[in-house]
């Protein structure tokens, strides 16, 4: 438990001092903000901050933050220490300055942040790429929140043949399509008090009972073996040592990939991006970007904990790595049977209520790039009507092909954190054009070591070109070297450009 509580120091700890460090970078001021100079009834709407950060959070925290580490944590506790540091200098960082930028050009979402702070090439790759991610995680947020649903708080089998995991995707998908359509204050505004409620419940009622119930943690400084049987996927039990698995499945990459949310997320530039639209001012922007990021780690801390915990005590009911029976099992071992119950709405509520937003973003952002009227409900309904249909097929593709969902996850994870990359390049040239070169390590850093990290993934792994990992990591390296080049020398002239004018 002691790496564990280390950890949880890291992250609140290095919050508050590198939290204070990135807004001074920035520098908040008082000057009006797009929810009252462009307040249209809609998506721009002067909304509370408690509001604001509150429904960044629930956008941001989807099924990444539980599954993720969930499956990560079998590299050890290590996993401890490298969620923590990697949210504080990455993502954290990540969703503050893309958020920032956002509002202070006026609410524009990321696309059009990509296009102002690099060039025609580059944003209409974002654009296909950033539309492609937004399909998959509205596809991704009612698959998971639809099976949770179905086989751990219903009972049911949750098997694609199965007439009620039909209907559980079909409430969610309706939800979505209201949320999608109608103006944001009407129905985000006023539900996600209430789910952020029950989210705030399952994660500290997990928390607190890591330590009431005792959970067995294995430490940094130990042997990183597990002291039970440890339940394989296939069911049968065996001794396990985190070392071995560490040493055997690349950490670098694979665990990057795998633990996204909690530590880095590309997509949720695109959710900061609608809320840079509601906030009534700057100054409140390390409150609603950075802190909640680090709630989301500390969310993944939790789960990452939980997980181990279970692994270690050799539950019966628990397979190693499968997320969806460890998720119900934690929950229920910890809070019994009704405060199990409540835990797991909070932990279904994660996904929804960030693939209602992400394809709300999806609709601004088709919108904005193909100038598409959105003034009326008949038109918004019109555009996602489309959106729909594609996630649709998504879904069912998903679900009726036995490997469907598999391949649909890792393509998600991927491309989720490849998405980053497209933002701190924008940060990175956004502080050349605005006086703060000397601080241009601060999206560079992250932004080289997930290029490594994306670029050898997509090498070696299966999905893509199954590469060899001596030559996946070499190609890795020499990618995330022309990364920085290319920023450091496009983000000069671009400097050097606008001080002739």
């Amino acid at each position: 438990m002691t790496t564990f509580i280390i950890g949880l120091v890291i992250l609140f700890g290095g919050a508050a001092v590198y939290g204070k460090f990135c807004e001074r970078v920035f520098g908040p001021d008082d000057r009006e903000t797009p929810a009252y100079s462009k307040q249209d009834g809609v998506d721009y709407i002067p909304m509370r901050g408690w509001k604001n950060s509150l429904i960044n959070l629930l956008n941001i925290a989807g099924t990444g933050p539980i599954f993720g580490p969930i499956q990560g944590i079998l590299f050890g506790p290590i996993a401890f220490l490298t969620i923590p540091i990697g949210n504080i200098i990455g993502g954290a960082m990540h969703d503050y300055f893309s958020g920032m930028i956002c509002l202070r050009d006026g609410g524009t979402q990321m696309p059009e942040m990509i296009r102002r702070y690099s060039n025609k090439t580059i944003y209409r790759i974002y654009n296909v790429f950033v539309c492609v991610l937004l399909l998959l995680v509205g596809a991704v947020f009612i698959y998971t929140p639809g099976d949770i649903a179905a086989t751990q708080v219903f009972g049911f089998d949750g098997k694609a043949t199965s007439v009620s995991t039909w209907v559980i995707y079909g409430v969610i998908f309706a939800y979505y399509l209201v949320a999608t359509v109608f103006p944001i204050d009407a129905i985000i505004g006023k539900i996600y008090p209430v789910f952020g409620g029950i989210l705030m419940f399952s994660a500290l009622g997990v928390f607190i009972g890591l330590f009431i119930k005792g959970y067995p943690l294995v430490e940094l400084w130990g042997d990183w073996a597990a002291p039970a049987a440890f339940v394989m996927q296939d069911g049968a039990q065996a001794a396990f040592s985190y070392k071995d698995y560490f040493t055997a499945n690349h950490f670098i990459p694979i665990f990057f990939i795998t633990v996204a949310c909690g530590i880095l997320s590309g997509f949720h530039s695109t959710q900061t991006a609608i809320i840079s639209r509601t906030m009534k001012s700057e100054r409140q922007g390390r409150s609603t970007f950075y802190n909640m990021m680090v709630l989301e780690g500390f969310i993944a801390m939790v789960w990452a904990a939980a997980a181990m915990g279970v692994y270690n005590l050799g539950m019966q009911e628990v397979n190693a790595g499968l997320a969806t029976g460890t998720v119900g099992v934690v929950c229920r071992d910890i809070l019994g049977n009704v405060g199990g119950i409540i835990a797991l709405l909070g932990i279904i509520v994660l996904p929804i209520t960030s693939g209602d937003t992400a394809l709300r973003g999806l609709r601004l952002t088709i919108a904005e790039s193909f100038h598409i009227d959105q003034s009326t409900n008949a038109k918004r309904l019109s555009l996602s009507a489309i959106i729909f249909a594609l996630v649709a097929c998504i879904l069912v593709f998903a679900k009726m092909s036995p490997a469907g969902f598999n391949t649909l996850w890792r393509y998600f994870a991927w491309s989720n954190q490849t998405l980053s990359l497209f933002a701190f390049l924008a940060i990175s040239v956004w502080m050349f054009e605005n006086g703060r070169g000397k601080y241009v390590w601060i999206p560079l850093l992250p932004g080289a070591f997930y290029c490594f990290v994306t670029v050898t993934y997509i090498m070696n792994a299966k999905i893509g070109f199954h590469i060899p990992w001596p030559i996946a990591y070499l190609i890795g390296s020499c990618a995330a070297a022309a990364y920085v080049a290319a920023i450091l020398w496009y983000g000069k002239k671009r400097s050097a450009r606008k001080l002739t004018k």
